[in-house]
């Protein structure tokens, strides 16, 4: 079990800061020191999110906690790449708020001391500070994709902006699109230039303290997915084993889900993303459990497949055994300073070997699993897995070069389509100096482990019905 403990940054100034204490100031200084070097001469300019019309927590947008940490809704900030200055700008003090919801970090000394930002001012003074510094026709960054909050990854945001601006009967902008307009009107011919790509580059390298937060969402998950393991029997429904995930989530303090419970029995894993979670586990099923906290604005991906009355029948065990093994040579061949092509490549070679030494007593999983290793063969560097971070499906799709700090997962599936069966893990893979790390290793993959741990007593046996 890893051990974990968070320290906090700043102390508590009052009842609710809304600056979160996980990462010192001078980590998010670094970062914006990066995004100042990145833009020279220029200026970058972003927008946090907006207050949500519920009653929920407040989510930043995860750009903008990646450069200031502030959990204020409607705040801005500017990093003016010549001056070497940032300005983050809050609303003013609601004191009608903050009678009914307590104090909120507002424009003053307390919120520069907390933030480690040297210059906090009132929104109000936005658009006046911006066009003086923008008047000798300086290049403006800001994000042009739309922000991703809880739950959501850049190409779901995309498309959801995507698909309301097209709908006849919505038409809705993304505020991006809106804010780069109103840029443009504040200061007229103004060169304004996407900084989504700046801030995808320096997430793809997690900081020491980075690692370690995606450590403990991964311990908070893996923990969660060990008492699934214990509490699944037949006759269950998958949202009861996802309440056991949603219980552990909340008792380490997350925000809730990293994305929706895939928890799926029996042929109901055959789509990769189903999470209705409605079914009646049944004696004869496999089932899929990948479920991950929201942990101070990041996320995890662990994915265990087990037997829901506690034991795999010789089907079961042939043809996950076989994949688990294939599953195993991916994950040995990983190791930094070398493209994920040289891992496959030098991962196929095992998984040959095994095929070849293999009995199989089953024609289809061996045809399964040739499949599996052909579609390797054929891929190369384009199926190792997707990083890991703010977003369960991270920033910068594309592998280069695998190097130290580069989280990501490892998902392979194997399947026989026409009896809908799928088999699937996925572990949290940091890499190292000299290797990798396993985050997740600590929750079992072997059959005996798994059967072993389910004959143990759960959460849902001790709650009851």
């Amino acid at each position: 079990m890893v051990c974990f403990q968070l320290l906090l940054f700043g102390g508590v100034a009052s009842a609710q800061t809304l600056f979160n204490g996980t990462f010192p100031p001078q980590e998010f200084a670094d970062r914006r020191a990066s995004v100042m070097d990145a833009i020279s001469d220029g200026v970058a300019i972003l927008q946090g999110a907006t207050e949500y019309p519920a009653y929920v927590r407040f989510r930043q947008s995860n750009h903008f906690f990646y450069l200031t940490g502030v959990e204020v809704p409607r705040a801005l900030v500017v990093v003016d790449g010549r001056a070497r200055r940032t300005t983050l700008y809050l609303p003013s003090r609601n004191e009608r708020a903050e009678r009914s919801e307590g104090p909120v970090l507002t424009p003053g000394g307390e919120a520069e001391r907390l933030t480690g930002i040297s210059t906090v001012r009132s929104r109000e003074a936005f658009a006046d500070d911006l066009a003086r510094v923008l008047e000798a026709g300086r290049i403006v960054f800001t994000p042009f994709r739309p922000e991703t909050l809880a739950a959501g990854t850049p190409s779901h945001a995309v498309a959801h902006a995507s698909a309301s601006e097209e709908d006849p009967w919505d038409g809705r902008r993304s505020r991006e699109k809106i804010f780069i307009e109103r840029l443009g009107s504040l200061v007229p011919g103004v060169d304004i230039r996407d900084l989504d790509p700046i801030l995808d580059r320096l997430r793809v390298i997690k900081s020491a303290r980075e690692i370690a937060v995606i450590r403990e969402a991964t311990r908070i998950s893996g923990t969660a997915i060990l008492d699934v393991m214990r509490s699944a029997k037949p006759g269950m429904y998958e949202y009861e084993l996802a309440a056991i995930g949603d219980f552990y989530f909340r008792r380490h303090n997350a925000n809730g889900p990293a994305y929706f419970a895939l928890v799926a029995t029996g042929e109901n894993a055959h789509y990769p993303h189903y999470h209705a979670s409605q079914s009646m586990l049944q004696p004869q099923d496999l089932v899929l459990y990948d479920y991950a906290p929201d942990y101070q604005y990041y996320s995890s991906d662990v994915t265990r497949m087990f037997p829901a009355d506690g034991r795999f029948d010789d089907d079961e065990r042939e043809r996950y055994t076989v994949y688990l093994r294939l599953y195993q040579a991916l994950m040995k061949a990983i190791r930094p300073y070398v493209s994920p092509g040289e891992v496959i490549g030098a991962a196929v070679e095992e998984m040959n070997k095994i095929l070849e030494s293999f009995r199989f007593t089953n024609s289809k999983n061996k045809t399964a699993a040739t499949r599996f290793v052909d579609r390797y063969r054929r891929g190369g560097g384009n199926r190792l897995g997707h990083y890991v971070g703010m977003e369960v499906h991270d920033v910068s799709a594309a592998f280069d070069v695998l190097q130290p700090g580069m989280v990501f997962t490892i998902e392979p599936a194997l399947t026989i389509p026409e009896d809908r069966v799928y088999v699937r893990l996925e572990d949290v893979i940091v890499i190292t100096e000299t290797g990798y790390e396993n985050l997740s290793a600590f929750v079992p993959v072997e059959p005996t482990e798994i059967e072993a741990l389910m004959a143990e007593e759960g959460l849902a046996d001790r709650v009851g019905p």
